[in-house]
């Protein structure tokens, strides 16, 4: 018997159309007149092509990981989105027309796509409905609701995702104690605990995933750059930092603001996306970079 190689499996994030590509137009058709009326404004419209939404910039790059010669697992982009095949032929003709490599896609005429995120062993979904979101969070998949802001900023080139910490890369463990207890609970209680690891978020296996991409390239020149963006100060940072090492994930860059707004230093970093579980940073970040609201959590009831 001949043992075939095995490769590891691709990075695969999944991205609703409305994410994807500006369709605020249409969405108020379907707002305003229904499903029926928005389908047919679809179809007659399935020629013109869509201008890039908010997470357009970060799938361009994200599929441009495939086009070097470098061997690594690759990324693959999936469409999920709640359109009939009929009326999302203009979002596959606008993919098409923006030279997108998406090759495969989820139609559900209204009704949410999460339950297809396991077969398609997807490890993030994008999104802009809020339910969609929630219900693969709670499936185990990371997951996040694209808000509208700003994607249009200077670019490096190079690939730059951001994450908060407490209840998305990690557990919002400690958050519960700070919200039940107060700072200096948190602070205390993280002090205590500095030496044993936090239980794991929604967001770290993307997080892995990236670094084994990352891990093909030499540090100095690579393609993909990570940062933790964290309201956390010291001594709170040390839990982190012993965590991350235990996992064995390096994290190129880990900014501890102690409450600091969050959107100037998400700029500075030059994020393609900013992953957070609270709203008001969120609505700092957006004001810069486009971002993902992470709907997990306590602060999430």
């Amino acid at each position: 018997m001949v043992n075939k190689p095995t490769h590891p499996r691709p990075l695969v994030v999944a991205i609703s159309s409305r994410a994807l590509f500006d369709l605020d137009e249409s969405h108020e058709v379907f707002e305003s007149e229904g499903l029926e009326a928005y389908a047919e404004y679809q179809v007659a419209r399935e020629d013109d092509y869509l201008q890039p939404g908010v997470a357009f910039p970060l799938v361009k790059k994200l599929l441009a990981l495939n086009d070097d010669e470098i061997n690594h697992q690759g990324v693959e982009v999936i469409l999920m989105s709640r359109n009939s095949a009929d009326s999302g032929l203009r979002i596959f003709n606008s993919i098409e027309h923006h030279g997108l490599n998406i090759q495969r896609a989820v139609f559900t005429n209204g009704e949410s796509p999460f339950r297809y995120m396991e077969a398609h062993d997807t490890q993030l979904f994008l999104s802009s409905h809020v339910e969609d979101v929630r219900q693969t969070l709670h499936a185990g998949f990371a997951a996040a609701l694209i808000l509208p802001g700003t994607h249009n900023r200077p670019d490096s080139g190079q690939l730059r995702i951001a994450f908060d910490g407490d209840a998305v890369l990690f557990s919002d463990e400690a958050e519960q104690v700070y919200q039940a207890e107060g700072l200096e609970a948190f602070a205390l209680q993280e002090k205590q605990q500095a030496g044993t690891p936090l239980r794991e978020g929604p967001f770290k296996p993307l997080l892995q995933a990236l670094q084994r991409i990352q891990s093909a390239y030499p540090i100095e020149k690579n393609p993909i750059r990570t940062a933790l963006v964290t309201a956390r100060s010291a001594p709170a940072h040390k839990r982190v930092i012993l965590t991350l090492r235990a996992w064995g994930i390096r994290i190129d860059e880990a900014l501890f603001l102690g409450g600091r707004p969050k959107g100037p230093f998400l700029a500075a970093f030059g994020a393609d996306i900013f992953f957070d579980d609270q709203q008001t940073h969120c609505d700092s970040a957006r004001e810069h970079v486009a971002t993902g609201h992470v709907p997990h959590g306590v602060q999430n009831p």
